[in-house]
């Protein structure tokens, strides 16, 4: 209960200085270019990794990217770039109860 009245003051002071959302949580932000390049910020980690497919663990969920001769060729602990053919991408959001745990 404290930890929902906590995150709502927070969402209001964040309205008022007009801050992204993404600056100030911990909601991964993906931009892509073409279909050879993805930048995912706020990442927690790896779960898998294969010139096919790459599988990242976030605050929120999954994120799944499926491809071919996929290469992290830039990373660091808040963001990273993958580079190749991206085929498709795939989310898996956490529950509410799973999104606590993590």
């Amino acid at each position: 209960m404290k930890k929902r009245k906590i995150a709502r003051s927070m969402n209001r002071i964040n309205e008022l200085l007009e801050m992204p959302p993404e600056v100030v949580s911990n909601i991964p932000k993906i931009s892509i270019l073409g279909f050879e390049e993805m930048l995912i910020e706020n990442y927690k980690n790896i779960m898998e990794y294969e010139d096919f497919y790459i599988k990242v663990n976030t605050h929120i969920g999954l994120i799944n990217v499926n491809g071919l001769n996929l290469k992290l060729i830039q990373m660091n602990q808040d963001d990273m770039k993958i580079t190749g053919k991206i085929d498709s991408i795939n989310f898996e959001s956490y529950e509410d109860d799973e999104m606590e745990e993590k």
